[in-house]
């Protein structure tokens, strides 16, 4: 299988993994510059949490990768095709972690038989046991303590086969007719990521912990598939290294889940992959992506078709963060990438995540009176400035405006952000005590593609009325209310924007009005029409 005669190379290999035991690295002294990305709860048992980045340096010469499960094959057609997405830009990973003196472990799990003559394997086998052996090191994990704080994210009980099928039938009769099992047909690691002198293999708890304690390796990457099972569970995995002490990372653009979106929760299966990075990133470990080592942006799957939805919450007073929390979970998750940025109420006005705006496709904004830093800012402005969606409720006519005085030195107010991006003129609201009326709608706003089938017109409004008139020419009314005795104010409308964008804006936005399933459909449809309008 491996033919190594050549005694030149054998005599490398030894001089070379002696070297390597020693701590002899050809890059001694090269660092990475990472960005370690973890989420933290805003407040106990509110399941609400803070997206959280913090920079870290890690010498190369005490880190080390390790590659999970690319098997050469699966049981599964649809993680098959998935993989080989992954492999080049994997490869490439890898190759730039090696060449930086980054220690590379493959560990194609079940495999071992294909590698018994490899020199990885045999350099795996020959590191001396390590003294400090966790007690549970050789055994899969299933949870950890931390774990235990929240729920599990994805059902992965009918085995996370995501094929149709017709499609599943086919591929079983390919793996027959190849000689394969086929629900285990993976003989070896895939062939496309190469396992260069000096890599180890192996797929034993307690062989890539002495591997790590051998080289005094105190920083590990992992990276492979499946997220949900192997990735987390298996002896090597994240959730081993995290609570014996290492400081481990998952690559989250470098994986795949083994997830049905026929199985609850429902979501997109890319979706379904967010989720339990998610979950990581709250209980069990930070996340890096391979761009903070190639350059670039993070790897997408060619299939990964969705838009990406910042929803961006900041305000006390209506409790939107409850409201838009549960309405992502249950209806945009579905369909998108969601990223959920949540205001500081520390008096600091921080907005952790904001800056993933640079990433979206669509802005959700229910923020009230917060100036935000420069940084912030400048993201906000480039993103308008390229024309994309802005779907506001409530406060969001006000969000960077400050109703007197002038903000802290160390942030910036938008104070024409109502005139120019939802074309209104918000000055104030009547009182919660004096009851509004929805006023009925003409055949043309019945017709339009945000109020369509959404039934709005059975709302019980249940918060003040804004006062928002005049609006802009550009404006398209779709709602309207009144007070007994006052002026008739808009409500809910679209506007078409100077920078060419689109914008649909909402003085709804009260718990009492998330309770019921018309706003929701509304805010549904006003994402839909922002996105394919």
């Amino acid at each position: 299988m491996f033919l190594f005669t050549s005694t030149r190379f054998i005599g490398f290999g030894l001089l070379f993994s002696f070297l390597c035991w020693f701590g002899y690295s050809p890059c001694h002294g090269e660092e990475l510059s990472l960005s370690l990305r973890s989420r933290t709860e805003i407040e106990p048992k509110t399941g609400r949490f803070f997206e959280l980045e913090r920079s870290e340096k890690w010498a190369t010469e005490t880190t080390a990768v390790i590659v999970c499960d690319m098997w050469d094959s699966h049981s599964c057609k649809n993680a098959v095709m998935r993989v080989e997405e992954l492999v080049p830009r994997m490869n490439q990973l890898l190759h730039a972690l090696r060449d930086k003196g980054v220690t590379v472990i493959h560990a194609p799990s079940d495999c071992m038989e294909y590698y018994k003559d490899h020199p990885g394997r045999k350099l795996a086998i020959d590191v001396p046991k390590a003294s400090n052996l966790p007690p549970l090191i050789g055994r899969w994990c299933y949870q950890i303590p931390a774990e235990e704080q929240g729920l599990y994210p994805l059902d992965q009980s009918d085995g996370g086969n995501d094929d149709e099928p017709e499609q599943k039938l086919l591929w079983q009769e390919e793996l027959l007719s190849k000689g394969l099992k086929p629900m285990s047909p993976w003989k070896s690691e895939h062939p496309g990521l190469d396992i260069e002198s000096g890599d180890d293999v192996s797929d034993r708890g307690d062989e890539v912990w002495s591997i790590l304690e051998n080289k005094k390796i105190r920083n590990v990457m992992i990276m492979g598939v499946h997220t949900n099972m192997c990735v987390l569970g298996r002896p090597f995995g994240l959730r081993n290294l995290a609570q014996y002490g290492k400081n481990v990372v998952l690559v989250r653009d470098m994986t795949d889940t083994m997830y049905n979106p026929n199985m609850p929760p429902y979501v997109n299966h890319f979706s379904g992959t967010d989720l339990i990075v998610e979950h990581i990133e709250k209980y069990v470990c930070p996340t890096i992506s391979s761009n903070q080592i190639l350059g670039g942006h993070e790897f997408r799957f060619a299939k990964d078709l969705r838009a990406t939805v910042l929803v961006a919450m900041a305000e006390p007073e209506y409790k939107t963060e409850i409201g838009l929390t549960e309405f992502a979970r249950k209806r945009l998750w579905r369909d998108y990438r969601v990223v959920m940025v949540y205001g500081r109420n520390d008096g600091s006005g921080d907005l952790p995540a904001f800056q993933r705006l640079q990433e979206a496709d669509l802005l959700l904004l229910s923020i009230r009176r917060r100036p935000i830093s420069a940084q912030d800012m400048s993201v906000l402005r480039d993103f308008v400035k390229g024309g994309k969606p802005i779907i506001g409720i409530r406060t969001a006519n006000h969000a960077f405006s400050l109703r007197q005085g002038s903000p802290p030195p160390d942030r910036l107010t938008w104070d024409s952000w109502d005139a120019e991006f939802f074309g209104g003129s918000y000055t104030n609201h009547y009182g919660a005590e004096m009851a509004v009326s929805l006023l009925p709608m003409s055949a043309e706003q019945q017709g339009h593609a945000i109020i369509a089938d959404c039934g709005i017109e059975s709302l019980r409004i249940g918060g003040s009325l804004y006062k928002v008139a005049p609006l802009h020419a550009k404006c398209v009314p779709l709602m309207n209310a009144q007070v007994d005795g006052k002026p008739v104010e808009p409500i809910a409308w679209t506007f078409e924007r100077a920078d060419g964008g689109k914008s649909f804006y909402t003085s709804l936005g009260h718990e009492k009005e998330f309770e019921q399933e018309c706003f929701v459909r509304l805010l549904e449809n006003a994402i839909q029409w922002g996105l394919n309008h």
